[in-house]
């Protein structure tokens, strides 16, 4: 049986089982995919019977925003309809648990969009912003770091020089390579010409260079800046440790996803042996999995993508582990995580004395038009809102001006071989 609420039909069985202290209920709850920068985000509006009271979440999985904008729209919305929006924790419990075969980044980040949604509408309703919620703050900004790439070892660092230059202290290095290049870093067509697959990328090329790249970065940058690299799932673990060992003399702030997530449970080899720390967990689709890199010892920094675990309300707990077990937060926050989910990361950082460092990314003009409130990096830091709940808003009529364009990215992913022609972790 179900009954109407604005239009809108109420599933009994989803109700909460005890009585809201007053009539506020949740009225319509919608995905908005938009490209401003033309990577799709997915964001998720929830409504409520209070006129212009709304709340605004990231469900941003862009490499397939079409099955995540689908499970809000035709799942996940239609059991939250005249809940009251302050039943969080019920909320996002119900919604993980409804789907039997539970978690993955599809559904994770449609509960983190709506999860999301109802801690902005929070912040409104109390007149305060999310990270006053969460227990105020334990520092003013987020430490932040940019990306320096270049198609040669001169050009990154040049590169690099320049984010130094504007203010920030700490900078991810990538560098090219013959054919399509290192992850982060362009290539050069054909640069196997005599193999298989002559755009191919080369893992003893990779191996060997690397280490050349921040031996010059070193001379050149200095010794203060916090010098970070993504290895991006590439490595078997024997080829990470040598990796890790050969930077060792450069000091790295840490080193990123040295392995693939499908051989985690050796991470605590990796990092035992390197002398930096690890930094991974971009690719975990689940808080137990998450919670198991911690525990079991494989990372020094966490670097969840927070929509991939269902949003805000899982993320505290796997910062309240990090807090209890030493283990420090580098949120994953490239493009490819709206403006919203950037608030909600540097309202963790400034909640947290886990946190270590935020990745930034400095969106462009279209994604402020977009986002109305978008944070924007002050000398290396950012800065969280003081309006009520994110203080983001969308303008949707400028979102439709900007619609996605699907396999942007498996188009490239595709491309990602060895030159003997075997397919590649992106």
């Amino acid at each position: 049986m179900t009954r109407p609420i604005d239009g809108m039909a109420v599933m009994p069985e989803t109700q909460a089982p005890w009585p809201a202290r007053d009539g506020l209920r949740i009225t319509a709850v919608r995905s908005i995919v938009t490209a401003p920068e033309e990577v799709p985000l997915v964001v998720v509006r929830v409504d409520t019977s209070d006129p212009g009271l709304y709340g605004l979440g990231c469900a941003t999985f862009t490499q397939r925003f079409h099955a995540v904008a689908a499970a809000v729209d035709r799942h996940v919305g239609p059991m939250l309809i005249g809940r009251h929006p302050a039943d969080i924790e019920d909320i996002a419990r119900m919604v993980h648990l409804s789907s039997y075969w539970r978690g993955g980044p599809v559904l994770n980040s449609a509960l983190s969009g709506v999860d999301q949604a109802l801690w902005d509408i929070a912040g409104k309703r109390a007149g305060m912003p999310v990270y006053e919620l969460l227990g105020g703050r334990v520092r003013a900004a987020a430490d932040t770091y940019l990306h320096a790439g270049g198609a040669t070892v001169e050009e990154t660092i040049e590169n690099a020089a320049a984010i130094l230059a504007d203010g920030y202290r700490n900078v991810r290095l990538q560098t090219g390579a013959p054919g399509l290049g290192n992850y982060g870093a362009p290539g050069s067509p054909g640069g196997y010409p005599a193999s298989p697959y002559p755009d191919g990328w080369d893992v003893q090329r990779y191996l060997r260079e690397t280490p050349k790249l921040f031996e010059r970065a070193r001379a050149e940058l200095g010794e203060e800046p916090g010098l970070m690299h993504d290895v991006h799932s590439r490595l078997t673990v024997k080829q990470a440790v040598a990796l890790a060992r050969a930077l060792e003399p450069y000091r790295l702030f840490f080193l990123e996803d040295p392995i693939p997530p499908e051989l985690y449970d050796r991470l605590p080899e990796v990092r035992e042996a390197a002398p930096m720390p690890i930094a991974a967990g971009e690719q975990v689709a689940s808080v137990a999995d998450a919670a198991r890199l911690v525990k079991d010892g494989g990372v020094d920094l966490l670097r969840l993508h927070v929509s991939a675990v269902g949003g805000l309300t899982p993320a505290r707990k796997l910062v309240a582990l990090c807090e209890l077990t030493g283990v420090g937060t580098a949120w994953h926050a490239p493009a490819d995580v709206s403006p919203i989910g950037a608030a909600a990361n540097v309202a963790l950082d400034v909640t947290s004395p886990a946190f270590q460092i935020q990745e930034g990314h400095v969106y462009p003009e279209a994604v402020h038009e977009v986002f109305p409130g978008t944070i924007s990096p002050v000398n290396g830091y950012l800065y969280p809102s003081d309006r009520p709940g994110w203080g983001i808003d969308i303008d949707e009529a400028a979102a439709v001006r900007h619609p996605p364009v699907t396999h942007l990215h498996e188009r490239w992913a595709a491309r990602v071989r060895r030159p003997d022609g075997g397919i590649e972790a992106p």
